[in-house]
């Protein structure tokens, strides 16, 4: 078999010497990117380099909100994991696999599931176990198990957090104002995210990438790892029995201060949820963290002290995101042309499409926007105009657009260091370690998300 041959040995260590020849650091992958935005955007959309750079601007602080909330995300779940009796539990979990292909397969398996319920909650819960793998299991690759963990997030956006489903799904005039009226009615989940043809090639895709994470394992020649990567920090206590407290340290150290405010955040969510029937969002899953850590980590101060512990990593999402959000500027912006360089390329691919194979070139469309706009909203600014009147047009279903737009978003992400950022973080290893790895992913699931949109549309 051709997996278990030279080819595939070959193909896998061509990709990822690629990656670690040419992929620069994120930050200047970053920095490219916006030059090469500003330089297509100028003759394809008639833009002035003044009105390029005046997008530009007005888009770096438009993602300021979401960059908050990546970083705590990153934060409260580092710092939640750090919590003793986490660290216990998952270094429990973690001695399951038997061997090394083992471990590589069921970490995937958790990532993707994960991702697939909440994807903030996956894409941390899914580095952190395999982390923790990585300290019962010496005989596995750290750089393949981390891009296991991570390569269950290509499955977010088809999942019960994807934005662009929930989105079609809410009422209210915000929808056909995206549209151009092409959606005038919400698009139930059952139509998107529930269909069943998107529910099966979920199930394929995540098989895929659990049969191609698992075939990439070396049989030998593993490389070493470096223990710096894998310490874990001393557990983080304060002494409480001490009889010569200050009013302040009795504070400091009260587990009931703790508990009162994580109940007040679990009664809150609890309002949210389940009385106001809202869905769980990016700060719902920040909120669980939490409270979730103010209770399991034994006083709030020794929870402030493991929160600044964790801080570290949220550097790259900190300096990066103002970047990417002057990029999403650039492509949404519109000049005295009157038109944006999203919405050129989303013309493009309605003029060379038909009613079968435009959810697939849709699908294609969003992935490369995806590399220069990761985000889920930036792709809705941009798409939702031109693709969801186009589909009308060629009779196309709705939430079968809606979903090759969202596949599309996710499917790049493979590829893209933006989404990369917490996770790499955690496992203290830079993009290139992982993508070589990812971009045999990439090429799995692409086939199969290509398959999955090519049958729903027939």
């Amino acid at each position: 078999m051709i997996f278990r041959g030279n080819k595939w040995s070959q193909m896998i260590k061509f990709c990822v010497r690629l990656v670690q020849r040419w992929l620069p650091e994120p930050f200047i992958f970053a920095i490219l990117l916006t030059f090469v935005a500003a330089l297509v955007a100028m003759p394809l959309c008639h833009q002035t380099p003044f009105e390029v750079v005046e997008h530009w601007g007005d888009g770096v602080w438009n993602l300021l909100e979401f960059a908050m909330q990546m970083a705590l995300v990153l934060v409260c779940g580092s710092t939640l994991a750090a919590a003793p009796v986490i660290k216990r539990t998952i270094a429990s979990m973690a001695r399951l696999p038997k061997s090394a292909p083992s471990a590589i397969a069921l970490v995937t398996v958790v990532s993707a599931l994960s991702c697939w319920l909440n994807w903030g909650f996956g894409l941390i819960v899914g580095v952190v176990f395999a982390k923790a793998i990585a300290r019962q299991r010496l005989d596995v690759d750290y750089r393949l198990l981390i891009a296991s963990a991570y390569s269950g997030f290509v499955v977010w956006h088809a999942g019960m957090s994807g934005s662009i489903p929930l989105t079609m799904a809410t009422p209210g005039e915000a929808l056909p104002m995206a549209t151009n009226g092409a959606l005038t009615d919400p698009v139930p989940l059952a139509q998107t995210i529930l269909d069943w043809h998107n529910l099966v090639t979920v199930l394929f895709v995540i098989i895929g990438i659990t049969i191609a994470n698992t075939l990439m394992h070396p049989k030998q020649g593993v490389l070493t790892i470096d223990p710096a990567l894998l310490k874990d920090d001393d557990d983080i206590t304060t002494d409480v029995s001490s009889s010569s407290k200050t009013p302040a340290q009795r504070l400091e150290q009260s587990k009931l201060l703790s508990w009162l405010v994580a109940l007040v955040l679990v009664a809150y969510l609890v309002i949210h949820l389940f009385i106001n029937g809202a869905n769980l969002d990016l700060g719902g899953v920040i909120m669980i963290f939490l409270a979730l850590g103010l209770m399991l980590h034994p006083t709030p101060v020794d929870y402030v002290r493991a929160f600044g512990k964790a801080t570290s990593g949220a550097a790259g999402i900190i300096l990066q995101f103002p970047f990417y959000a002057g990029i999403m500027g650039i492509f949404t912006g519109i000049g005295d042309s009157g038109i944006s360089l999203g919405g050129v390329m989303a013309e493009a691919c309605v003029q060379i499409s038909n009613s079968v194979t435009y959810p697939m070139l849709t699908f294609l469309c969003a992935a490369v926007l995806n590399l220069f706009v990761p985000s889920g909203g930036g792709h809705w600014a941009v798409q939702a105009p031109v693709m969801f009147t186009a589909g009308a047009n060629l009779a196309v279903d709705p939430g079968l657009t809606g979903m090759a737009i969202s596949w599309g978003d996710a499917w790049t992400n493979l590829i893209q260091p933006f989404w990369a950022l917490p996770a790499l973080a955690i496992a203290r290893l830079d993009a290139k370690d992982i993508m070589g790895y990812c971009l045999i992913d990439l090429l799995v699931t692409g086939v199969i998300i290509c398959g999955g949109l090519l049958i729903w549309a027939m």
